[in-house]
């Protein structure tokens, strides 16, 4: 059977951090909330607790305790930090968006469509069945890659749901 997963001995600095952290619960987010229930396996593991009370205590799976614990051990109190990365990477690229506002400029009845102007619904679904290219992006992202570069799109050839100020 493999060996409990228990903290390291803690020093009087880190026991002390620990310690303020739990009972003052120190820093405002949702940041401070994952550092607070991380310090509270710390502390439970280091005051002789098992992990799977751990676990019941902090309201997690007995691996996420044994991860942290085990991050405890190889980085300090550095692993209290949470390390979120920047999100979903972006699905339309810089050509994208200049197709995007090249087709906002064009009128639709050049791009055989039966509608004088584009409205956001009607480009977003131009843009997703084109013949040429093929672009599929939500009508809110569309509306914002519109805004962004509401001066490449003159005033003339106007888009339903994007403000531009008339000349």
């Amino acid at each position: 059977m493999a060996e409990r997963v228990r903290v390291r001995r803690l020093t009087d600095e880190e026991g002390r951090k620990l310690q303020r952290l739990v009972r003052r619960g120190e820093g405002k987010g949702q940041a401070s909330v994952v550092r607070y229930r991380r310090a509270m396996v710390v502390l439970a593991s280091a005051g002789g607790n098992t992990v799977p009370v751990i676990a019941r205590l902090v309201h997690t799976s007995e691996d996420r305790v044994r991860e942290v614990i085990h991050r405890f051990n190889e980085m300090g109190l550095a692993c209290l930090d949470p390390k979120w990365a920047g999100g979903r990477p972006r699905r339309i690229t810089p050509d994208d968006e200049t197709f995007i506002v090249a087709t906002a400029k064009c009128r639709p009845e050049k791009l055989g469509r039966p509608f004088t102007r584009w409205s956001i619904r009607k480009l977003a679904a131009y843009l997703a069945d084109n013949p040429t290219r093929i672009v599929r992006i939500g009508r809110e992202r569309l509306r914002e890659v519109l805004a962004k570069h509401k001066g490449d799109v003159s005033a003339d050839q106007d888009v339903e749901g994007v403000q531009r100020p008339r000349a």
